[in-house]
């Protein structure tokens, strides 16, 4: 398995850690109780026809969906990057299955092709 690369803390300057650590955190919660607490969580933005996209495949599948919608493309774009960095994923929607994210639209609809979607639930 790859590695993500993330800067060590001890790298970070301690006057600039606690901004670090609070940089829209209510947010990242928001999105990180959602995906504990919930069996399928799609994050996403308005004007975002992925967003659509992975939501109908979803529901397709037979599942509740909890959808989190941040801003669109000129709004609420530093709570979207805070969450990307919180999962790593560069694009959204980012689509959560029983706590595991699995990417966006495209992403999902490669794991019901391949039936493994289930292996999730």
């Amino acid at each position: 398995m790859t590695k993500r690369h993330i800067l060590d803390i001890t790298k970070v300057h301690s006057t600039i850690r606690t901004d670090i650590v609070q940089f829209h955190s209510e947010t990242v919660n928001q999105v990180i109780d959602a995906v504990a607490n919930n069996q399928a969580v799609v994050v996403g933005m308005s004007s975002n026809s992925a967003v659509k996209k992975a939501r109908r495949l979803l529901e397709e599948q037979g599942l509740k969906v909890t959808y989190l919608e941040f801003g669109g493309y000129g709004s609420m774009w530093r709570e979207r990057l805070a969450i990307k960095m919180w999962s790593g994923w560069p694009t959204y929607p980012q689509v959560f299955v029983s706590g595991t994210l699995v990417g966006g639209a495209s992403d999902l609809r490669k794991l019901i092709n391949a039936n493994e979607l289930n292996n999730l639930l």
